[in-house]
């Protein structure tokens, strides 16, 4: 039984061989095809004429999601690890709402979390050397965090006195009903949005939203530019690793500590 166990596991957490491929991509599409038939639900022309056909295909693909769920705790090789990461919530959250629905109408349609399942292409596809892509962008956001949370509080303080201001200005007779609403529509304004739900009537809350719209362009460049100079900082290799002292090449990776050319150690 064990070697068959073992043989199981290989096929369903690797990719090395043609059946783990076979099944991986399999998984994929069904992925994929479960996720369109639950947005085509949502149409209301189709869901009067198709509706139990693609009800009946969701729970087909719910049971076969619960059974591979149910086979990767046992053949997972840390059971823990896998239930607590990141994929095994995944996993586990793909199948929930279709029992949910049972109970509360509605919940059914959260099954579009599936679609985070797709991520496993980038193992199917041996596309991993893209993750550590998408870990220097973990690091940048990171370092920028304490000057983002800092420009937000600073844009919270400037939309309250904004919405507090064209409250006064403009009043509940033009749609500024109170102060919420008032940063409501600073909020939209600062962000260049725009819904046009509420707009100012007089002259001086038009010349005051004009220049809310003239800080908002300035201010959404703020955080861009903060997280694009900290991923600058994070692909560019660190002063002590930019040369080889054996070979005197550069060029190597920023938490590199071997030379990638020679193996001397940096």
């Amino acid at each position: 039984m064990a070697p068959f166990k073992e043989q199981l596991g290989d096929i369903i957490f690797e990719t090395d061989t043609p059946p783990a491929r076979l099944f991986d991509i399999l998984l994929l599409w069904s992925i994929m095809i479960s996720v369109l038939m639950v947005m085509l639900e949502s149409v209301a022309s189709i869901r009067l004429s198709f509706g139990s056909i693609l009800r009946t295909f969701e729970w087909v693909f719910t049971g076969l999601f619960t059974i591979e769920y149910g086979l990767r705790i046992y053949v997972a090789y840390n059971r823990r690890r896998y239930l607590t990461g990141f994929y095994g919530l995944v996993d586990l959250l793909a199948i929930i709402p279709s029992y949910l629905s049972l109970f509360f109408i509605g919940t059914q349609y959260f099954i579009v979390i599936r679609s985070l399942r797709l991520l496993r292409v980038f193992r199917v596809l041996k596309l991993v050397r893209y993750l550590g892509e998408a870990s220097i962008l973990v690091r940048a956001l990171r370092a920028s965090r304490a000057k983002i949370i800092v420009f937000l509080v600073a844009v919270l303080a400037l939309v309250i006195i904004i919405g507090s201001a064209m409250y006064l200005v403009e009043g509940e007779d033009n749609g500024f009903a109170n102060i919420p609403v008032s940063v409501y529509w600073a909020v939209v304004t600062l962000t260049t949005v725009g819904y046009g739900d509420i707009a100012p009537k007089t002259p001086l809350g038009q010349f005051l939203s004009a220049i809310v719209m003239i800080i908002g362009y300035g201010i959404i460049a703020v955080p861009t530019g903060i997280v694009t100079s900290e991923i600058s900082r994070a692909t560019q290799p660190s002063s002590d690793h930019q040369l080889c002292p054996g070979c005197g090449k550069a060029g190597h990776d920023t938490e590199a500590s071997y030379c990638k050319y020679c193996g001397t150690e940096l």
